[in-house]
């Protein structure tokens, strides 16, 4: 009888994240809202060009990629957002089993284990975000980097830059990549290879630069509203002026005078505090080795063996709290990649844990497996009644009308676009803004007395109510 062939950790981790994304998405109803965003703008593409894609997005590369997809397949573009998605997610998965394995013998299917399982990344798999495509470039970048550094060569240095420029185009927070491993070369930089392995990781870079200089020169501007978003934020005028006006505010608000001095250093110990908890929540269950210490020693070693990695997770934990002071919150998709970066690690408190505490062991792996089929099987209810809500307006109104919807993916099952909203809820039903507006689309929330008021004030009723199973509902409102 012949043997069946062994399925490496890299290969299970593969087919595995497939069958999850699979999972996932089987259970998926409606879009999510950056979903259906980049849906319309692949659509737009689709039927008047290219040229279009910049008007509705600052960073549409996803979205032409879709179109592109749709157009050479001719399958629908929600079918190649979920094919993209759930092959890159598998290419991510299997790369990090790849470099951990490198990184630590033997831990192969440890790696399968907490790479399917871990919720940082996992719950986000029915999802249609830019993220899997930054993750996956990402991840290939570091592969490349750590065989680069291990054996230089000015072909690989390329191959490992297209594979920054890739997951830039995804999202522009790749470009992190480019200070890690310039980081990672400057102990060496005493010798003449060291010198020589720079110059070839900077290769790109130089060209563009070369590039921007000529299109100058030529009498062109150099102006892009996704990349001056971003230097807004890192600039360092703009992060101090931000983080005096948070710390002041704080003091204003929650200290006593005798403490109004001490209002910068909570509040940075406080954003620090908060990103570290969300990094160990989204860790999951794989969170409570972290608390064996002879786990730690392997930090040294992580460090050693996959800097790259190490410097990569601090420069984008430091890009996180730039944000977090900038835009004032933050959320656990951003996060993830700090757990994605982290998984190697992460895996050797795990194979350290297993090894020492082998019957503990078998109830993680037990319960991580039930949080893998949690990340992507969800018993809630789901929000037909935004489907319901889209078939009425469609039938119901038209395209002319001017409709505020509190949820633009109410219009894009109306089949009316993907609006944005200058304003929010309270804004639009303001005095100076209401007559503008036709009919309201709006989130319903029992018990509601100023709605009531106001519908009364405006002359105005609730044409039609949708709600799910979880009594969740959407108000059409009109005269």
């Amino acid at each position: 009888m012949t043997a069946l062939p062994r399925v490496s950790p890299a290969q299970l981790a593969f087919f595995g994240s497939l069958l999850l994304s699979l999972l996932a998405v089987a259970g998926t109803v409606t879009l999510a809202k950056d979903a259906a965003r980049y849906l319309y703008v692949s659509q737009q593409i689709v039927e008047q060009g290219p040229r279009v894609a910049f008007e509705l997005f600052s960073w549409p590369w996803f979205s032409l990629l879709l179109a592109a997809t749709q157009r050479l397949l001719g399958i629908s573009l929600e079918l190649a957002a979920y094919l993209w998605c759930a092959f890159l997610m598998a290419g991510t998965c299997a790369l990090l089993v790849a470099i951990t394995q490198r990184f630590v013998i033997g831990s192969g299917y440890w790696a399968c284990l907490v790479v399917l399982s871990i919720p940082a990344f996992n719950h986000l798999r029915y999802d249609i975000i830019r993220e899997f495509g930054f993750w996956f470039f990402c991840t290939l970048a570091l592969w490349l980097a750590l065989r680069w550094l291990e054996r230089a060569g000015w072909l690989r240095a390329l191959l490992l830059q297209l594979a920054i420029v890739a997951a830039v185009l995804f999202r522009i927070e790749a470009v992190l990549l480019y200070p890690a491993l310039v980081l990672c070369l400057l102990a060496d930089l005493k010798t003449r290879q060291a010198w020589i392995r720079l110059l070839q990781i900077n290769l790109l870079p130089l060209a563009g630069l070369l590039v921007a200089v000529v299109w100058l020169l030529s009498g062109h501007a150099l102006a892009q509203e996704r990349v001056d978003y971003v230097l807004s934020l890192v600039s360092p005028q703009n992060f101090l002026a931000r983080f005096d006006l948070m710390a002041s505010r704080f003091a204003e608000v929650a200290l006593a005078k005798y403490s109004a001095d001490d209002a910068r250093r909570i509040v940075f110990f406080g954003l620090l505090l908060t990103l570290i908890s969300k990094f160990v929540a989204l860790c999951g269950p794989f969170a409570l080795t972290l608390l064996y210490r002879p786990g730690w020693r392997g930090v040294g070693e992580f460090w050693h063996k996959l800097r790259p990695m190490a410097w990569a997770w601090l420069i984008y934990f430091g890009l996180l709290l730039i944000f977090f002071v900038q835009e004032r919150f933050i959320n656990s998709r951003y996060v993830s990649f700090l757990n994605l970066l982290a998984v190697p690690l992460l895996t050797v408190f795990v194979v350290s844990f297993a090894r020492d505490f082998p019957r503990l062991a078998k109830i993680l792996v037990a319960v991580s497996l039930m949080v893998m089929l949690q990340n992507v099987v969800s018993f809630a209810p789901k929000k037909t009644h935004y489907l319901e809500a889209g078939a009425w307006l469609s039938q119901h109104t038209h395209p002319a009308d001017a409709i505020f919807y509190e949820d633009s993916r109410l219009a894009y099952y109306a089949g009316r676009g993907y609006p944005y909203m200058p304003f929010d809820r309270e804004q639009a039903m303001s005095a100076e803004q209401a007559p503008n507006f036709r009919y309201f689309v709006l989130i319903d929330k029992p018990g509601d007395a100023a709605l009531q008021r106001w519908m009364a004030q405006q002359h105005k009723q609730v044409l039609s109510r949708f709600a799910n199973r979880k009594g969740d509902a959407v108000l059409v409102i009109g005269d």
